[in-house]
């Protein structure tokens, strides 16, 4: 299933858009392409749309099995009009979106489906979910020089904090359940990582409506939307692991050679399984057992 653009696919491939959970993956290039559209299916994903140059081939496992847009990911404003695009399109249905490298994870995700898991979210009258983006990185650059090894990841075990986000029409009382997450190599490196792009917080699940609006800094027009929890309890969030910062500190000639590794005394090999990060407080398991 290919097309040749966005529009050809809404014109196409539209009707795809009737079953959810969908999922978006955005192809910056084509490291570990094929592993997340994969690790996304295996979460039970029913549609799975991959946004991606034409000078990347897709794995023939998943020919048939992915609707592949050729789009370019780089452009100013891509991604975010991507997204509200398809949310146009797909009202009522829940959309999640990443970039490749990026590996979801939620509560229990080894034996619960997404589609089982947005139910009870629903159920908690929740229409988005707050993930944090945690960054991975290879264990020894000097053998991995990309930084991104899924044999060898780690992830930092602390090193995390959040801050009230203000209000720009409130000056005297921030935003209310919205907080700005902090951390990983954002963080650790951050004289390398413009200020807009330091916050790990990103609202990558929601449910589409017509008029919703993605923005550039991963939050939408809605603020309810940008909550990390009602105001009665907690809720669940999830986790995205990405190589993608490391990635790109390696590839910036302007930060490659200042960084010989990303070890610190705070690593931690990643297991890989939501339990690690439950236990590391990383992600919230809400009310759901």
């Amino acid at each position: 299933m290919q097309y040749d653009s966005l529009d050809d696919f809404l014109k196409r491939g539209r009707t795809a858009l009737g079953h959810g959970p969908i999922a978006l993956v955005f192809a910056e290039d084509d490291v570990e392409l094929a592993t997340t559209l994969r690790h996304h299916r295996h979460c039970g994903f029913q549609v799975v749309l991959c946004f991606v140059s034409n000078l990347y081939d897709m794995p023939d496992d998943l020919n048939g099995k992915v609707h592949r847009i050729t789009y370019d990911t780089t452009d100013d404003g891509a991604v975010p009009a991507a997204v509200n695009a398809i949310n146009n399109a797909a009202s009522g249905q829940w959309v999640f979106y990443c970039y490749n490298a990026e590996y979801l994870f939620y509560p229990f995700c080894e034996t619960r489906t997404i589609g089982e898991m947005l139910s009870y979210h629903a159920e908690e009258r929740r229409d988005a979910m707050l993930t944090y983006v945690v960054d991975l990185y290879a264990g020894d650059l000097r053998r991995v020089p990309d930084a991104v090894d899924l044999d060898d990841a780690h992830l930092d075990r602390s090193g995390y904090y959040a801050l009230a986000r203000p209000d720009p029409e409130n000056h005297n009382h921030p935003k209310e359940r919205q907080l700005d997450f902090f951390g990983g190599l954002r963080w650790r490196y951050e004289e390398h990582v413009p200020a807009k792009r330091r916050k790990i917080d990103r609202i990558a699940i929601f449910r589409a409506r017509v008029g919703l609006t993605l923005q550039e800094d991963h939050t939408f027009n809605d603020q309810e939307y940008n909550t990390y929890a009602c105001p009665w309890h907690n809720n669940l969030t999830a986790v995205l692991a990405s190589f993608r910062t490391a990635k790109a500190l390696k590839r910036n000639p302007g930060s490659t050679f200042d960084i010989k590794t990303f070890h610190w005394h705070n690593s931690v090999p990643f297991e890989w399984h939501s339990r690690q990060l439950l236990d590391l407080g990383l992600m919230e398991p809400g009310q759901w057992f």
